[in-house]
């Protein structure tokens, strides 16, 4: 990932502990949950793979086609089972991972001529080079958004209600942050992947 490394680790870090902690869970949850507790795990640690700060750790060459086709498979399964969310995020990787490789110009021909012109013109195609955004910027505003709303979204349900009754506990019943249960620290580890989503895409 582009950008400045302390925002890469951050992102490593966040992104593999939510990750590690919806794999832990996995074993618990429901059959009818479990596989898709799995797919958000695996899906966090490929995240974290991809925030690896570029400047430190220098990928191999083929490592974004191996996330292409990782996330893409992950996408197509998520819309078979009609994991709309999940898709989503899937194709949102594929795409990032597809950024990482293809120049901005090549995903869209939008501003193509002025590029060409640019490259004309002596000692510019090493500031175009570190000009350019990665990726479809329409495609991007619409990830960004829908991201936002997300996250937004997501974090107001994480507040408890004044006397809501947290699933498991009894009526009445002091709850502390502690205590709030395991449905709860996955609903956090959703928001965080979504954090770190929206992180991502602004580094294109």
């Amino acid at each position: 990932m582009h950008g400045p490394p302390l925002v890469g680790w951050l992102l490593v870090v966040l992104c593999a502990g939510a990750g590690a902690y919806c794999l832990l869970r996995a074993r618990g949850a429901p059959a009818a949950r479990r596989w898709e507790t799995r797919g958000e795990g695996l899906m966090a640690l490929g995240m974290a793979a991809m925030a690896l700060p570029a400047s430190v750790v220098a990928p191999p060459a083929w490592t974004s086609w191996l996330f292409t086709a990782g996330f893409g498979a992950a996408g197509l399964w998520s819309l078979v089972h009609r994991h709309l969310h999940h898709a989503v995020g899937a194709l949102a990787m594929v795409y990032m991972a597809l950024a990482m490789v293809l120049p901005g110009d090549a995903m869209s021909h939008a501003g193509h001529s002025g590029a060409v012109d640019a490259m004309a013109r002596p000692g510019a195609v090493a500031s175009l080079a570190h000009s350019a955004p990665g990726g479809v910027p329409l495609l991007t505003g619409l990830l960004l958004a829908y991201y936002t709303v997300y996250v937004l979204a997501a974090g107001v349900r994480l507040v408890p209600a004044s006397g809501a009754v947290v699933e498991g506990t009894v009526p009445g019943a002091a709850v502390s942050a502690a205590g709030a249960g395991p449905a709860v620290v996955l609903r956090a580890c959703r928001v965080a992947m979504g954090i770190g989503m929206l992180a991502m895409l602004l580094t294109l």
